[in-house]
Formats: C-alpha cells, structure tokens, sequence
C-alpha cells in the first residue's frame, strides 16, 4: 500500500492486487510500530544509526541497502503522513533491541499509529483482516499502554492506564464510535490513503504467476485474467509462513507456531524464483518463544522479562537470558545445541501479580491448557519436574541458584536485566533487579515453550532500489520485492520494534520511486 500510495503521488497508474479476501496481511495483525531512525516525528536524534544497524545486520547486509533504509525511511514516512489520514507518535523509551551496541538507543527510535477514528475507514472498514489478538472490551490499546498492562495490578501506572482505557471506551461507546490502534490503524489508514488517491484495491484476487516479455517482467497472471505494467510489478505479498514445504526445505519446522497472516505462502518468492532469482535468509524468521495454546500460538513478549519467571530445557537447567530481544532468544533456542523442549517456570506469586498470555492475574488458567500438556501444576518443584519430564534435582537446583541471583539483582549466569531492553517489560517496582525475582510460593507452574515466529524474514535478493536480483547478479527488469517477500535488510538481527514494518514499508516506496524514475 505504501508503494501505490508512493506511485499514485507521482503520476503513475497503479493497482493494488491481494490475494486474501481482507487488506492488511500481517501487518492489520501487528503492533504497528515503525522502526526509521532520523523521521519527523522522533523526538531523540542521538546515537548513530548507521553504525548501529551496521552493527545488527552484519557484513552480509551491503551497505548500500543500509544507506537506501536509512536515507528514504524518513521521507516515506512524512508522505504517509501527508498523504494518509495517519499520525504517529513516538513510544518513548521502547529502546533498541540491542542499545548498549555502538550506536544503539536506549530511548529507541520506535514509533507507532496515533489511534484511528474507524469511520475514516468508510467502507473499507469491512474488508480489514482482524488483529492477532483483540483487546478486551474492544479498547484502543497502544504499544504504550500494553507494556504497561501488562503489570497487572502490580503498579499503580498499570492500574491508572487500564482506567483510563476503561474509561475513553465508554465514552466512545456513549458516542457510536470506534478507534482502530496498532496495525489495524496502519492498514485502514494506508487503505484510506489510496481510496483518496483513487489506487484500485483488487481483493481476492490471487496471482498465479509473473508475465514476461523479452526477459523482461510486464504484468502478473491472475487466473485468467492478465494485469500488465508499463512501469514494474513490486511482490510486498509477505513470506512463505504457512508453506508446510518451504519451511520444511529451508528451517526443518513446520507451520503450526507461526502468528503470520494465513496468506502468507511464499508465493512471490516462488514466482521470483521460477525466473531465476537469488534467494537470501531462507532459513530465517522473526522469530520469538512462544507458548502454543489449542487456540494458536503466543507469541511472548512480556511473560519472559516479569520477574518470578525462568526458562529451561530438558536438562532441567538455564541456557539464556529469558528477557533476551525475541529473534535472538529463538536463536539461542534452536542452537546449536537445540534446547527442545523449553518450558518457562513460575510461582504462584507470578500468577497473582501479573498478566500472563492475555490472562488477568489471580484469574483461573483455562482447564484445556492442562489437558493439552501446554501447561502443568504442582505444589512443588520436584512434582514439577516429573510432569514436565527433566530432573527434579536439576529443576531444584536451577532454581536456588536463579533465586539467589534474584536477591543479590545480578544474574550470574546470563546478564538478565543488565540490558535497557531487559528492563523495559520488566517489573519497575521490583528492586533491586526489574527482571529478577524469586521463585518461591506454590504452586508452581510450567509452560511449554516453542520457537514461534512472526512471519519469514528470507526472500527475493535485491539492491538498494528494491530491485530483484538473478541469482548471476544481473537485474530481473521490471521486477521489485519488499518486505518479507524479499530478504531483509536486517539481516540476521532485529534491530528494534517495527524492523519489520519499518523497512518494508521504505523499501516499498524506494521501488514506486524508481518506477517513476526518480
């Protein structure tokens, strides 16, 4: 949407083609931040970003598609807000995902939607794919408010934001409306934007294949019907998340803990590849540890950094910093050595204080979490190693080690809680360590924990013009990737919240920039 948008504003004719019956892919389902070091709308210019995302993506990433990210972000956002009903704001203190790195920000470069009134989205609003996870009592919940409810009743922030939220749904149900916040505000907002610029938006409509002529790409094969492109063809159609064979192929796991949209099944890389395109990253995802409830995975975000928590694997025993960013979590899970299976351990102290997997605290966990062996209880720890099938006499000792750490605020073993990025899901109230607390008051629990993801991060290779490249190095004319149709920018790193959506959405506009050749 980016792209068309990008287009439309400079002249050219363009169309929008999506294959699922909804708009908004995976980004309707996600927070909808934006990681774009330099844009207007940042309030902290500090820390140089080009060292930094140098620093993440590493040696493979050339430097020249570093630079177009880092040069065009800032200028693909202040179109989106000059040409869409969309505002953003910053999230102050969202640092990066790695701040203490050269160049990294521990006040962060993120930033998020402004909440959306939904009647902007006129009929449109029908067509928007729903979100991961809904908020309860349909609240406009920001990035901002959810690392604070996410403390439950624990702080008194926590406890004033969930009134507040209560509180402004009320008066917007009183008043028949509605606010749209996170990725469903980025979707409808961008959509609102290419109503208003007169793109035509094409719902399930599927391509079956790219058209060419004289090597050359020159529209796409939809079924019977045949879409042609003077100027270029951009695949943004996502990665391949729920293609049970390529991820086999490429990263030996299956689909089944994926958050990514449903449509996501590679289907632009595989046409990019049919003409011989170079492929990057295959065996890479936004990955993230997640618990796999019967209704779908959770994707973890808070649960690891609250205090009262740890994780351990077979051995019974610790093998990283719980509050670790995701992607780097999920690396260190998969190894090697692998630590299947993983599971996070808690005390009832942990349940009463905090949200966990949507749930309120002190609230009853869902009986078929414990039928499906997602989830175990016991009144000790010993009990709890049996259930859970490691040693109980590792599981114990793993334990009075951790609680230790936990009294003297220093983890000894991993640095939890050492980094910004540690500390911002966790606990402020906790002292002397925020991410560090004691595992002591039974019941105890324990969650299974699998290397879930957000979507594919590997793709279509392309240049610093989003430009496909042949797998000889030579252009694929007339052909463009972005987003996780193509491989990412960021390597094998995250550089912070909204790498995804950040660089998707710059690299979209970069590619409707060299269609109109400027």
């Amino acid at each position: 949407m980016t792209a068309a948008l990008t287009a439309a504003r400079r002249g050219l004719t363009t169309i929008v083609v999506e294959k699922a019956p909804l708009f908004g892919g995976s980004t309707a389902r996600s927070g909808g931040g934006l990681w774009l070091p330099g844009n207007e709308v940042l309030r902290d210019h500090s820390g140089d970003a080009a060292v930094y995302l140098a620093h993440v993506a590493g040696p493979d990433v050339p430097v020249a598609r570093q630079k177009a990210f880092l040069t065009h972000g800032p200028d693909m956002l202040a179109l989106v807000r000059a040409h869409t009903p969309l505002d953003f704001t910053w999230v102050p203190g969202y640092p990066d995902y790695h701040p203490e790195a050269p160049g990294g920000l521990a006040r962060g470069r993120t930033v998020e939607p402004r909440p959306l009134d939904a009647r902007i989205a006129g009929p449109d609003l029908k067509d928007l794919a729903p979100p991961y996870l809904a908020a309860p009592n349909g609240m406009a919940v920001t990035a901002v408010d959810y690392r604070w409810l996410s403390l439950g009743l624990r702080h008194p922030r926590a406890v004033a934001t969930a009134i507040r939220l209560a509180a402004v749904t009320a008066a917007d149900r009183f008043r028949r409306r509605r606010k749209l916040t996170m990725g469903q505000a980025l979707a409808a907002g961008l959509r609102a934007g290419l109503r208003a610029a007169g793109v035509e938006v094409l719902l399930g409509t599927p391509m079956s294949d790219l058209i060419v002529d004289s090597n050359r790409v020159i529209g796409v094969r939809c079924g019977e019907e045949e879409l042609l492109a003077r100027r270029g063809v951009l695949l943004a159609s996502g990665g391949f998340d729920h293609n049970e064979r390529m991820r086999r192929q490429f990263q030996n796991i299956g689909t089944e803990w994926t958050v990514g949209a449903t449509g996501n099944t590679g289907d632009g890389i595989e046409a990019g590849r049919r003409l011989g395109a170079a492929l990057d990253l295959m065996d890479e995802a936004w990955w993230g540890p997640s618990i796999p409830l019967p209704s779908g995975p959770y994707f973890c975000l808070a649960e690891r950094n609250l205090p009262g928590s740890l994780v351990v694997d077979r051995s019974g025993s610790r093998y990283l910093n719980e509050s670790a960013p995701y992607v780097e979590a999920v690396h260190t899970m998969l190894g090697p050595p692998a630590h299947l299976p993983s599971w996070l351990v808690t005390d009832q102290s942990y349940r009463d204080r905090y949200v966990f997997a949507g749930r309120a605290p002190r609230t009853q966990l869902p009986r078929r979490w414990f039928d499906a062996g997602i989830a175990y209880r016991a009144d000790t720890l010993e009990d709890l190693a049996v259930a859970i099938g490691v040693p109980p006499e590792a599981l114990r000792s793993t334990v009075e080690r951790f609680n230790d750490f936990a009294r003297d605020g220093h983890d000894g073993d991993f640095g939890r809680g050492e980094s910004a990025y540690d500390r911002y899901y966790g606990d402020p109230r906790q002292r002397p360590n925020p991410c560090l607390g004691a595992l002591s008051k039974a019941p105890f629990y324990a969650f299974s924990l699998v290397p879930g993801d957000l979507g594919t991060k590997g793709g279509l290779r392309t240049d610093e013009r989003a430009r496909v490249l042949h797998s000889t190095g030579a252009l694929i004319p007339g052909l463009y990737a972005a987003g996780n149709t193509s491989a990412t920018v960021m390597g094998r790193g995250y550089a912070g919240a909204g790498a995804t959506l950040g660089p998707a959405m710059t690299f979209g506009y970069i590619a409707a920039l060299d269609m109109a050749g400027s």
